[in-house]
C-alpha cells in the first residue's frame, strides 16, 4: 500500500467520525466539526467551541490492520488539547471501535 492510499485510508475513517458526530449531534453544523487534512499536527476531528461544549474529548483516528494500543493511546494524549482523549480505530472489513480512560467510560455510563 503505497502513501496515498494509507492517507486516504485514513481520511476516510476521519469523515466518518466527523459525520457520526454530525447525525447524533444534530445542532452542530459542518463548520463546528471537521476532519483535519492528512499531516497536520493535532487533533484528527477539529471541534469549535460550540461543539468543544457538547462533545468535550479530543479524536485521534487510526485505520490499520495492526495497531500498537499503547503507541496510540499515547499520540491521543500528545494531541490531546482538551483533558479527554479518545482513540478510535479500525481495520479492513470491521466496525469502528473507540478506547477511553476507564474512570470517563464509568462517568459516561453512570
Amino acid at each position: 500500500m503505497n502513501t496515498a492510499s494509507r492517507k486516504a485510508k485514513g481520511r476516510r475513517l476521519q469523515q466518518y467520525v466527523r459525520d457520526k458526530l454530525l447525525e447524533y449531534f444534530p445542532n452542530l453544523t459542518e463548520r463546528d466539526v471537521k476532519s483535519t487534512p492528512m499531516g497536520v499536527s493535532g487533533e484528527d476531528i477539529w471541534l469549535s467551541e460550540s461543539a468543544n461544549s457538547i462533545f468535550p474529548y479530543s479524536i485521534e483516528c487510526k485505520n490499520h490492520e495492526r495497531i500498537n494500543i499503547w503507541d496510540a493511546i499515547k499520540k491521543t494524549e500528545q494531541t490531546n488539547r482538551r483533558e479527554k482523549g479518545v482513540l478510535v480505530f479500525k481495520r479492513n472489513k470491521s466496525k469502528v471501535y473507540c478506547v477511553l480512560e476507564f474512570e470517563e467510560f464509568l462517568r459516561l455510563v453512570k
